[in-house]
């Protein structure tokens, strides 16, 4: 299954959790590369906080998608680290999402290059072994 993940979506995700963000007090927000990197520069515009080359005690720590957790829980222990993804393909435990997707659900984000997600979706289920 393919979904598009359309730019008013993105801007209405990020002000989902910018909601959810506002009251807090952060030392800066780190994007995860690549998936989270645009999703941070938005947040840290829309906070108005700072932007993070790496992620430091009491951070808001994002990415794009969780699915088997091995990038976020890098960051897991990271004191007072707080964690958002857009689409996470499991129930969340410790970090937090705006959306619930299925597994085999690939979602092509409106910053990727629509003609060569297909080329990635094929590499990304090779190198899984689902084909």
């Amino acid at each position: 299954m393919i979904s598009y993940f359309s730019w008013k979506e993105f801007d209405k995700s990020v002000e989902h959790i910018a909601n959810k963000c506002k009251l807090l007090d952060f030392s800066g927000i780190y994007g995860v590369p690549r998936g989270g990197l645009c999703l941070a520069v938005a947040l840290s515009h829309k906070l108005k906080i700072n932007l993070l080359s790496e992620p430091i005690k009491n951070s808001l720590i994002v990415d794009d998608v969780y699915e088997t957790g091995i990038t976020l829980n890098t960051f897991k222990d990271i004191e007072g680290a707080m964690f958002f993804v857009l689409f996470s393909k499991i129930k969340p435990i410790w970090w937090n999402t705006v959306h619930i997707s299925e597994k085999g659900e690939w979602i092509v984000f409106p910053w990727e290059n629509t003609a060569n997600f297909k080329n990635d979706r094929y590499e990304y289920i090779k190198k899984r072994g689902i084909i």
